[in-house]
């Protein structure tokens, strides 16, 4: 089987031209197919603040109201995925921008309004490879945003994360998949303030260690909670770190294992 890479990029690498720039013309030129899946929440709340639209968050996680959904709809699907797109192909990259709208690639319903209401805020239900196999089989990257639809013409807001995990998870069983999450650290830290303090390698047991230990907290625990489900669902190997993992051999990151 050939191998499929499906990489997420989020944090400062989406919120820095150049950051941005420079992960690109490297990302061009992976051997191979490959799929791109982008956050770009920083920006989505500068456009609200600048629209007066009032930004409500819980435990770190957007509630999405009818005014935030056009403002996330516009910033994710519009502009930073065509920008992404339109570098792409700079790079001789051919790419096609999608949410899950598109080809009817990735399915979600409504998060439960209890214990707490999200508002346009999508769970993963179904992914849809075929589209996308006709895409990949033809040299052509598609390029996801964090927007899924609910088959009855509502957009929902959805975790990136989320999207890239359940993306390597559907293309199992067509391709053996890797899943890479890079951001701007080097990997899952055991001390924050020192980005050498990686742990290189992390299964189930040390996850229930750490989490234990209060090491890991916060932002990164629904990261890991999505590479552990990758990893549980026939993801061949997957890995948290900065963009140099994928090009270099000797390039600090954590790899998740069972």
């Amino acid at each position: 089987m050939e191998t499929l890479k499906i990489i997420k990029i989020g944090g400062n690498i989406i919120d820095d031209s150049q950051s941005l720039e420079s992960f690109l013309i490297q990302f061009a030129h992976l051997n191979g197919p490959k799929i791109l899946v982008h956050g770009g929440g920083k920006l989505a709340t500068q456009l609200a603040k600048q629209m007066d639209v009032p930004v409500k968050m819980n435990e770190g996680r957007r509630i999405t109201d009818n005014e935030t959904l056009d403002i996330i709809t516009m910033v994710y699907a519009g502009k930073i995925n065509k920008k992404i797109v339109a570098q792409l192909q700079v790079n001789d990259c051919n790419a096609i921008g999608f949410s899950g709208a598109d080809g009817n690639s990735i399915v979600s319903v409504k998060r439960p309004t209890q214990p707490i209401d999200y508002g346009f805020v999508g769970d993963v239900k179904q992914v849809n490879t075929k589209t996308l196999e006709v895409l990949l089989n033809n040299s052509v990257t598609p390029v996801f945003c964090a927007i899924t639809h609910n088959e009855k013409g509502q957009l929902l807001n959805t975790n990136a994360d989320t999207i890239a995990s359940e993306l390597a998870i559907g293309f199992a069983s067509i391709y053996n998949t890797e899943l890479y999450y890079c951001f701007e650290k080097n990997g899952v830290l055991e001390d924050l303030e020192n980005d050498d303090s990686v742990i290189e390698t992390i299964n189930t047991e040390t996850y229930k260690t750490l989490k234990h230990n209060n090491i890991i907290f916060e932002g990164m625990l629904p990261k890991l909670n999505n590479c552990f489900h990758a990893i549980n669902h026939h993801v061949q190997k997957v890995c948290i770190g900065k963009p140099s993992m994928l090009f270099t051999t000797n390039a600090l990151f954590t790899t998740i294992q069972k």
